[in-house]
């Protein structure tokens, strides 16, 4: 479209188990691509089995930026993410070729699309005693506090999502306003147009049952055995940020005794699929150019066509 800004990248979202990757290879078949990561787990490092990160030799044939960039016991934040995800970008471009963003994190996807909000830093006392509260009363009834001051942030945060909850009254105690209304401030900062595509299954049932049998194949693989070897490396414990990962958190706890394994792989099931539908709820707010059916024929085909069709407003020349 004449007039119209350029692209500087095309999106490719959905929630988990429906096939990203393996579209966005299929995909790296037809056309140039420069494929990045936009997933929070598969940032890290020995994070292999419980991430569905592509085995060595598929990422040899079909290099992802930003996957094993982070040590486990690293932090990697939103903020990280954009500003890494930027350079992944203009390299790609650089060269040629199409940047191609393919996951399911979707916080990682705004905050490069629209970028961040200037939020504090992390105020390591503040947090602590948010922690010992936590102990005495439980994160759902910090929760339920965060709802009172802050509703549209606590409609977004589950009753036990500590490390959210937690970061929600922390920025709360800190400036005396609510996370959801500094949030919902433009950040400043120049970016591009992105041309987003939604993936999105056609029946609920038939996504549950791709969860189930994706974990199982997990387990078939060796995915207790690899948290296993996290909790073994000396900087690690079952706190880190990388084990908070869906599935990686219910199969530490019952590496340390807090559960037993059939409690666990229920519990990684039923995390993984409140994650798919947390996913889901948050593609639908997206403001997609493309809505892509899961179960549709030739989905390879219909990708590369339309982004073909982007081509002539993408900044890269391929």
């Amino acid at each position: 479209m004449p007039g119209a800004p350029a692209v500087v990248a095309v999106c490719l979202m959905g929630p988990t188990a429906t096939g990203k990757t393996d579209l966005a290879m299929a995909l790296a078949d037809r056309l140039p691509l420069g494929l990045v990561s936009v997933d929070s787990a598969m940032v890290y490092r020995y994070l292999d089995i419980g991430s569905g990160k592509p085995a060595p030799d598929v990422l040899a044939r079909y290099p992802h930026r930003l996957v094993d960039i982070r040590d486990p016991w690293e932090q990697y934040s939103a903020g990280d993410f954009a500003t890494d995800a930027s350079q992944a970008i203009r390299d790609i471009s650089a060269s040629g070729r199409i940047p191609l963003l393919v996951g399911g994190t979707f916080l990682y996807f705004r905050s490069l699309v629209e970028g961040l909000a200037d939020l504090p830093a992390a105020d390591p006392a503040l947090r602590a005693a948010l922690d010992a509260r936590a102990a005495r009363e439980g994160w759902p009834a910090l929760h339920a506090e965060l709802a009172r001051f802050d509703p549209a942030a606590a409609a977004r945060i589950g009753a036990t999502d500590r490390q959210r909850i937690q970061r929600a009254l922390e920025v709360r105690l800190l400036t005396g306003q609510p996370i959801s209304a500094l949030q919902g401030r433009p950040a400043a900062g120049e970016r591009g147009e992105f041309f987003r595509i939604g993936l999105l299954p056609r029946d609920r049932p038939a996504l549950a049952e791709r969860i189930a049998l994706r974990l199982q194949r997990m387990l078939e693989r060796g995915f207790i055995g690899e948290v296993e070897r996290l909790l073994s490396l000396p900087e690690m414990h079952a706190d880190r940020t990388a084990l908070r990962a869906v599935g990686y958190r219910q199969i530490a706890r019952f590496l340390v005794g807090r559960c037993t394994r059939a409690e666990a792989e229920r519990q990684a099931l039923a995390a993984t699929r409140q994650l798919a539908k947390r996913q889901l709820t948050w593609l639908r707010r997206e403001e997609c150019d493309l809505w892509l059916d899961v179960e549709a024929d030739d989905l390879p085909g219909t990708l590369e066509q339309a982004v073909r069709g982007v081509l002539p407003r993408m900044q890269c020349q391929p």
